[in-house]
């Protein structure tokens, strides 16, 4: 938010006023946690019947970036908003949408509705358990909805660009090479998914970030809100059911692929049900892929946004941590096999007091201690995140040396030639970007697979993919370290 949240809250204050029936003040606004692409406020607005409940959508700092490839723009997704509510997909009611003249930057008001969209809460919690089973079938009903909406309709506007597979691919994969980092494991992805694209009988409206944690659910009703149109575009509808089984969204319920609740099976029903096409599960599975190898490397620009965007936050290096997550899924969907468990290395003794392992061990604990414990909201959670953000450092202190001295020597072997570990990891990288190292070549999968759980035991070794990998690579005690 703006240095000076008293004049920010003035002007969201006139706006009411001026465009919602019946308000008379704005009692208050605060910034939801998450977000780390757009910011989500809840406000309280005071009327003639009492108070009531709003929800204000708005850009980072008000500000458009410019650097993060097409999008609608936050006009164009109230608009979607409006027409998926139209065609029967549960939408809050979009009652203003920002104009210049506010000076508010883009975004836009709407209703507030009641739900969890915390995923891990739909996932797991006690009071979904019996809306549970029936989830699946239903987000297999909204998504077929989705895919009726007209693509040309009024406030659109030609905003919505349109992706083929090869395209949305090479859009990926040319934007994380821009980020400069040797990353084999995603251009090994890239690579595959540009060998086996698949072919597309009709583009249509696709949502392209449908999945657990972004819609809003409440027991007894099921899913009551679609959430965050931002990257709506023209293309394979498909693509929505292989992000919802992504790994990434089934928080640990690795057991049901639709969003941790539900089968593949039953959101194939619902989707079937609705639209009246069959559904080839090798399709979805191509974008389940995708998933992966998108998020790998789109959570590398939350980090190349922190280091240049309007909105610094703690939170935005840590996402670019969870690059590995999503390597590591890709691991188990393209190359599972054996792998080691990467187990730590007793740091060296030293005279110093404290050693650096015990300074970040008590970071660690006074952020998820006092700082928690006198904090609430976002700031609360961005402790939190700094927290594990500590954490990350102190394995790595751990682990990486023994894992960087074994990975040269691989890449050495592999690659028939010395040379320091960038050296030789940039190298790998251009054989498997350029096409000069066959994706069948001996000794590659198992370099880039226990690489890449290795990494993962550094940035979160509770993350089941990790627990996944080290099962399918017959590691009997596969339980995560703290």
């Amino acid at each position: 938010m703006e240095a000076d949240t008293g004049a920010f809250e003035e002007k969201l204050a006139r706006v009411l006023q001026a465009h919602i029936p019946d308000c008379r003040s704005l009692k208050s606004c605060d910034r939801l946690s998450g977000g780390a692409s757009q910011e989500t406020y809840r406000l309280i607005v005071e009327t003639g019947e009492g108070e009531r409940p709003m929800a204000m959508r708005r850009a980072p700092g008000g500000i458009v970036d410019e650097t993060v490839g097409a999008r609608p723009g936050l006009a164009a997704e109230a608009a979607l908003f409006r027409l998926a509510r139209d065609a029967g997909v549960p939408e809050p009611e979009v009652y203003y949408v920002l104009e210049e003249a506010d000076g508010l930057g883009h975004g836009f008001i709407m209703e507030w509705l009641d739900g969890e969209a915390l995923g891990a809460k739909i996932a797991r919690a006690p009071e979904f358990a019996e809306i549970r089973p029936k989830l699946a079938f239903q987000c297999g009903e909204i998504l077929a909805r989705i895919h009726t909406i007209d693509m040309t309709a009024p406030g659109l506007g030609g905003r919505l660009h349109e992706m083929t597979p090869a395209q949305f691919v090479t859009q990926t994969w040319d934007n994380y090479k821009a980020f400069d980092t040797a990353q084999p494991m995603i251009d090994f992805t890239g690579r595959w998914l540009m060998e086996n694209l698949p072919q597309v009988s009709e583009m249509c409206l696709v949502h392209n970030d449908f999945r657990n944690g972004n819609f809003m659910v409440m027991p007894d009703v099921g899913v009551t809100a679609v959430l965050d149109w931002e990257i709506a575009h023209i293309g394979d509808p498909m693509r929505d059911l292989g992000w919802l089984c992504t790994n990434s969204w089934r928080f640990g319920k690795t057991e049901l692929p639709v969003g941790g609740f539900g089968t593949r099976e039953d959101l194939f029903a619902g989707y079937e049900s609705v639209s009246g096409r069959k559904v080839d599960p090798a399709h979805v599975k191509f974008w389940e892929v995708f998933g992966s190898f998108w998020w790998a490397a789109s959570s590398l620009g939350m980090a190349e946004h922190y280091r240049h965007g309007p909105d610094a936050s703690v939170e935005r290096p840590a996402i670019g941590r969870r690059s590995s997550e999503c390597q590591v899924d890709c691991v188990n969907l393209l190359i599972p096999g054996p792998v080691e468990k990467p187990e730590p290395v007793a740091m060296t003794l030293s005279s110093n007091m404290p050693r650096s392992g015990e300074l970040l061990a008590s970071m660690s604990d006074f952020l998820r201690g006092d700082v928690m414990n006198e904090t609430r909201g976002r700031t609360n959670f961005l402790a939190r995140v700094a927290a594990n953000s500590v954490d990350i450092v102190l394995r790595e202190l751990e682990l990486a040396p023994a894992h960087n001295e074994r990975q040269q020597a691989e890449l050495e072997s592999l690659l028939g030639k010395k040379g320091n570990l960038e050296t030789l990891q940039w190298e790998l990288t251009h054989a498997l970007r350029d096409g000069s190292m066959a994706l069948d070549k001996p000794d590659l999968a198992g370099f880039l697979r226990q690489s890449v759980v290795t990494q993962i035991a550094i940035d979160q070794p509770k993350y089941s993919g990790y627990r996944t990998a080290l099962e399918q690579g017959g590691v009997k005690d596969a339980g995560s370290r703290r």
